[in-house]
């Protein structure tokens, strides 16, 4: 009798342990793996050259398959203008879902299906999916290691690409990985984690990597009465809600609460002032359920360590929903993503989310 073929997958290998561990894991599951390296940008890093050489050898060392696809043009059209763009215009876009987006989850599918005849892909991603039945819809929901959960990342990626993944991590925590990793000896358990955004850990700096494609041009820092307080040489080297590197000395603390990158001034006010209570969101996703026509209430999440707090969820026409906290939300910053999840004791299956669009105080 005939044996059955080990069902295949193509696993996101980006040279760090994360997605290592992954690849072992199923491999040792039984799966026919496949190693497939996106190369982003030349540089230090994960996503970069280094990171290409580390993915080899572990394919290596387990013994299974390892392809490169060079996805320099497409990171740089989809991300880096994407930052680029936003920045100059005064927003702190986040690349990283919009690259899970555009760059990776769906190209990735791609590759897998018309490169090798593969339906599923997996990553090292620390979030977990599962299928309900009701809704008919696959559930993104957050890891069990918390500390660790990018689901909120992953608020972007659609349905249809959904419905190929895998999440090998998302019931482990990050000291089981590196636990597992030593114990397979693989060559990236030692790596230490990447702490950055790819693009700073090849820059060196947010700044450098803006300062490439922007042009400084000094201008006015001011309070939210128009005294002005000091000067800066670019709007873009600053986010709503930061405290450090502002370049005044004041009496008490104060923090960026506006940025016109039109008048060229940098505004700065005590933390109440940088504090609002809604804010607006577009190019929503609807993730773990199907979009929605009436408020409801929801778990937001407005940065990734900020914690969720509840809001109520007010669709808009358009993609489009108004989001109103319980409490006041310390830096809502536009171009950074709105995430809601479940509002239950779990709090756990990711709803949808979107882009802040404008806070409102």
């Amino acid at each position: 009798m005939a044996e059955a073929m080990a069902e295949p997958v193509v696993v996101g290998l980006s040279g760090g342990v994360d997605s290592s561990v992954a690849a072992a894991l199923l491999h040792r599951a039984g799966y026919a793996v496949t190693g497939l390296t996106l190369w982003l940008m030349r540089g230090k890093g994960q996503c970069c050259s280094e990171g290409l050489v580390d993915a080899a050898r572990i394919c290596a060392q387990l013994g299974i398959a390892h392809e490169v696809v060079d996805a320099r043009e497409q990171f740089e059209q989809n991300i880096i203008n994407y930052l680029v763009t936003g920045y100059a215009a005064g927003y702190t876009p986040l690349p990283c879902s919009r690259c899970n987006k555009a760059v990776k989850f769906g190209p990735m599918v791609a590759i897998a299906q018309e490169r090798f005849g593969v339906d599923r892909i997996a990553t090292g991603h620390y979030a977990r999916l599962t299928w309900d039945e009701v809704s008919g819809r696959y559930q993104l929901r957050r890891a069990v290691d918390l500390q660790k959960d990018q689901s909120y990342f992953l608020y972007e990626v659609p349905q249809a690409d959904l419905a190929h993944c895998l999440f090998p991590l998302g019931e482990r925590t990050k000291t089981e990985t590196r636990h597992i990793a030593a114990e397979l000896g693989l060559v990236t358990a030692d790596k230490p984690e990447s702490m950055d955004l790819c693009l700073v850990e090849a820059n060196g700096s947010m700044r450098a990597f803006l300062d490439r494609y922007l042009p400084r041009q000094r201008g006015k820092i001011v309070d939210t009465h128009g005294n002005i307080l000091g000067e800066h040489d670019g709007t873009h080297h600053f986010t709503l809600g930061q405290r450090k590197g502002l370049g005044v000395a004041a009496a008490h603390p104060l923090y960026v609460v506006s940025l016109d990158p039109v008048q060229n001034v940098v505004v700065l006010g005590d933390r109440q002032a940088a504090e609002s209570w809604e804010c607006t969101i577009g190019e929503v996703n609807w993730v773990s359920m199907a979009a929605a026509t009436t408020p409801f209430t929801a778990q937001v999440q407005v940065r990734y360590r900020t914690p969720a707090a509840a809001a109520t969820v007010i669709p808009l026409e358009g993609d489009r929903c108004r989001i109103v906290f319980a409490e006041a939300q310390f830096s809502i910053t536009p171009g950074q993503a709105a995430v809601f999840y479940q509002a239950d004791a779990a709090g756990d299956v990711l709803l949808g989310g979107g882009i802040i669009e404008k806070p409102s105080a």
